[in-house]
C-alpha cells in the first residue's frame, strides 16, 4: 500500500479502535510495513494536525480523539473531484493557505471509497505554478484580518509607485484569479482595494481597527458588483 492511502487507512484503524490505544507493532502488522514506518506516518499524521496521542505504560499505544475527528465523509466521485480542485486554487499565496492544507489532509484522512481514490488520481494530475505573495506578506493579512488589527503596508501599485500605507482591513475580495485586502487607507481616507501580490512588505500591529463594511468599501468601486462565493453560504 502506497504511503498516501495508508495514512488515510491509518487513521480508520485507530478511529474503530477508539479509545483503545494501538502498539505501533500491531499496526506494523496491520498494514505489513516496519515498526519506523509506522511511527513515520504517525509522526506525519501528528504534523497534519490530525489528533492522534501516545500513551506510555502497561496497555498503552496509540490513538484517536474521535471527539476532534470527522466521521467518514461520504463524497460522490463527483464531489471529491470538485473539492481537490478548489483546494489547488488555494496556493501558497492565498489567504489562510496554510490553514487549507491541514484542513484538507483532515478532510483527506476521513474519506474512504472510491471517492478518495478518485481524489488521489485527480490530485496527482494537477499541479501550479506560484504565485509571487511573499509567505510574510500573507501571514501579516491573515493576522490584521483575524484580530481586526491595524495594518502597515509597503505597497507598489499598477504604475510602479512606492507608498507606505496604514490601513483598516475591512475584507478579501478574488476576482479573476487574483486576491485583494479591502481595507479603509487613512493616507487616502477612503476605501481601497490592495492586490497582495503587489504588497512588497505588510507589519501586523497591536492597534485594533474600527469595524468597516465591506459592501460600503466596494460601493462606488469596479468591484461594487462582488457577491459572497455561493460555496461559502452554509457556514454563514
Amino acid at each position: 500500500m502506497n504511503r498516501t492511502p495508508r495514512l488515510y487507512a491509518l487513521v480508520e484503524e485507530l478511529r474503530a479502535a477508539a479509545p483503545r490505544p494501538l502498539t505501533v507493532a500491531a499496526l506494523a502488522t496491520r498494514f505489513e510495513v516496519s515498526t519506523r514506518t509506522v511511527q513515520r506516518d504517525l509522526q506525519a499524521l501528528m504534523d497534519a494536525g490530525v489528533p492522534v496521542r501516545a500513551t506510555s505504560g502497561r496497555g498503552g499505544g496509540w490513538s484517536i480523539d474521535p471527539a476532534m475527528t470527522l466521521p467518514p465523509i461520504r463524497f460522490t466521485t463527483e464531489e471529491a473531484s470538485a473539492l481537490v480542485a478548489a483546494l489547488a486554487a488555494a496556493d501558497a499565496s492565498a489567504p489562510y493557505a496554510g490553514a487549507a492544507r491541514t484542513a484538507s489532509q483532515k478532510i483527506a484522512a476521513s474519506m474512504t471509497g472510491p471517492a478518495s481514490l478518485a481524489a488521489q488520481e485527480l490530485a496527482a494530475r494537477i499541479v501550479a505554478l506560484p504565485a509571487r505573495t511573499a509567505e510574510s506578506v500573507r501571514t501579516a493579512v491573515e493576522q490584521a484580518l483575524t484580530g481586526g488589527t491595524v495594518l502597515r503596508l509597503a505597497y507598489v501599485d499598477a504604475a510602479g509607485r512606492e507608498s507606505e500605507r496604514a490601513v483598516e482591513p475591512a475584507g478579501l475580495l478574488t476576482a479573476d484569479g487574483k486576491w485583494y485586502l479591502i481595507a479603509w487607507c487613512r493616507t487616502r481616507q477612503a476605501g481601497r482595494g490592495f492586490r497582495l501580490d503587489r504588497i512588497a512588505a505588510a507589519t501586523p500591529t497591536s492597534e485594533q481597527a474600527p469595524p468597516h463594511d465591506l459592501a460600503a468599501l466596494l460601493r462606488g468601486s469596479a468591484a461594487s458588483g462582488a457577491v459572497r462565493p455561493s460555496a461559502l453560504a452554509a457556514l454563514g
